[in-house]
């Protein structure tokens, strides 16, 4: 099953927010998540918050109710953040994810758009992404997504060889990953695929073959993420019982460093540790807003929130999520307000791992003596970096690789 959620504070029925995290609204971007729950068979290395219909047993916001769910805590989000009498500004950025958003009829996922679109309105250079099973998307589907508003699909690859796509549990076809690319570009979506490396049993050619093949569809953006194995999934029990073996850190590292040079010679840059872009215009701007600490309203069930410093996450499961959101009182499960240790805390996490580097004027005196020694390890960048009008922090490749290190001595010294 999915994680457990984090302790914190009771969330006030009205899920009413505190006036600090309201005059936030005025200042930064706003973005909307919308979590869809289902999929059709649970992959076992996934550790969201998912559920197949079998698990559901007809209980909850069922896949032809969700989108009335969704816009029950849309009413709910307006009626918060307008809360002062002041318009919360328009969205600039909508994200779907999952789980398996194009589960839901394509007509509810524009339906949840629209409720968007109703209640807050969006700006002129909106970015509204859903992400879906490559088997799901055709002609047809897309080009009702973007006669909705859709702007961009995120495809989930993960692997272009079948023995790997097998391990994963991933159910799609890997020759409809082009049908699927071909049919959201004739739509006029950007598109954008992700890639996970490190499974079990993944040799160095099994990944080359994966990035080669995501990179000759040519999509706008490409995802590399390493496999994490998380405790409560199937592939961590496999792995306990000694069924499959994960690969060790220099596997990942190579794997990392063959991404980032085909990824280049390919014409992409990395913005963030995981992402790389053909033009800074290609870049995922919804998770930009995350990497730079803007406010988003996370809708569905154990989504996560953050209005100006205060952060808060829903009920896990669909069936007391639609109980609560339908009632009109809030699905949160808990919240807390950020102190300013752990908002700087976060910045230095989160601004470190970006491709414009961590300005170093957002380093208070601890980090700043660590620069030095970082540069002379080679983990940041050197005199470049730092004779730029606003000097940055920013991780060479080897940095990236080690980003955990970076952030420790930048926050510890």
């Amino acid at each position: 099953m999915p994680s457990v959620l984090p302790d914190g504070d009771p969330v006030p029925v009205d899920g009413a927010l505190p006036q600090a995290a309201l005059a936030s609204l005025q200042r930064r971007p706003l973005s909307v998540y919308v979590h869809v729950p289902f999929c059709s068979v649970r992959c076992g290395y996934c550790d969201f918050n998912t559920y197949t219909l079998t698990e559901l047993g007809g209980r909850g916001a069922g896949i032809s109710t969700y989108a009335d769910a969704v816009l029950a805590e849309l009413d709910l989000a307006q009626q918060v953040l307008g809360a002062d009498g002041s318009e919360p500004p328009s969205v600039s950025t909508v994200f779907v994810g999952g789980g398996t958003p194009t589960m839901l009829a394509t007509d509810d996922l524009v339906r949840m758009l629209d409720g968007i679109r109703s209640r807050f309105g969006l700006t002129a250079d909106a970015e509204i992404t859903t992400e879906a099973n490559p088997d799901t998307i055709d002609g047809d589907v897309a080009a009702t997504l973007a006669e909705g508003g859709f702007t961009r699909v995120s495809l989930g690859m993960q692997s272009a060889v079948p023995h790997v796509l097998k391990t994963l549990e991933r159910t799609h076809d890997p020759r409809n990953v082009l049908r699927a690319v071909d049919a959201v570009r004739q739509s006029g979506m950007q598109v954008s695929l992700d890639l996970i490396y490190g499974t079990p049993g993944e040799s160095l050619q099994d990944w080359r073959t994966s990035i080669e093949s995501a990179t000759a569809m040519s999509p706008d953006h490409i995802s590399a993420y390493a496999l994490v194995v998380e405790d409560g999934t199937k592939l961590a029990a496999q792995v306990r019982r000694g069924q499959v073996t994960m690969p060790d850190d220099d596997d990942e590292a190579d794997k990392y460093e063959l991404a980032d040079e085909l990824l280049s010679a390919a014409g992409y840059e990395w913005y963030e540790i995981s992402n790389w872009s053909r033009t800074s215009a290609d870049r995922c701007r919804h998770n930009e807003a995350y990497w730079r600490g803007d406010n988003w309203w996370g809708i569905g069930p154990g989504a996560h929130s953050h209005i100006g410093g205060t952060r808060w996450w829903n009920v896990k499961h669909p069936s007391p999520y639609a109980d609560r959101v339908l009632a009109g009182t809030s699905p949160g499960a808990g919240r807390e307000v950020l102190t300013k240790a752990q908002q700087y805390d976060e910045r230095v996490l989160l601004g470190i791992r970006l491709g414009s580097g961590l300005p170093l004027n957002q380093l208070d005196a601890k980090g700043h003596s660590a620069v030095a020694g970082l540069i002379a390890s080679g983990l940041l960048d050197g005199p470049a970096a730092l004779r730029r009008d606003e000097p940055v922090a920013r991780l060479t490749l080897r940095g990236r690789l080690l980003a955990d290190t970076v952030v420790h001595q930048l926050l510890h010294g």
